[in-house]
């Protein structure tokens, strides 16, 4: 594992769980904002869960790295199923977390497939034949 890798994971994996902690406290409601209303689980229920997947994930990414591929798998997964939820502050016009335009909820969606591509980088799937 290069020292960029190490890097990304790390940092992938601390961001992980500080939004994680976020969403069980100080950011609870605007989390809670960002969950479509055709989503069928209770909103708050949702946060919770997905803060707690959060914080799993980012913290087997920082402390795991002999499991950095399936944990890297794992968050970019995440990354694309709570998409939808992306799209949907988008098209319903959700104001959260200074997304209070049409064009900074669209400008939004361009970064979660970084989000992915960035996860499965540091979980070492992205690599050139031969090397690293």
């Amino acid at each position: 594992m290069t020292l960029p890798r190490t890097v990304a994971r790390v940092a992938l994996g601390s961001i992980m769980v500080g939004a994680g902690v976020l969403h069980l406290t100080a950011q609870r409601e605007e989390f809670q904002a960002q969950v479509p209303d055709w989503f069928p689980v209770d909103e708050d229920l949702t946060v919770l869960g997905s803060g707690v997947v959060e914080i799993g994930l980012g913290a087997a990414f920082v402390a795991l790295p002999r499991h950095r591929r399936l944990v890297g798998a794992l968050l970019a997964a995440f990354y694309v199923v709570i998409f939808p939820g992306n799209i949907a502050q988008y098209v319903e016009g959700t104001d959260a977390f200074g997304l209070d335009t049409d064009a900074k909820r669209f400008g939004r969606l361009f970064f979660q497939p970084l989000l992915v591509l960035w996860a499965l980088y540091g979980g070492g799937h992205l690599r050139r034949r031969g090397r690293d």
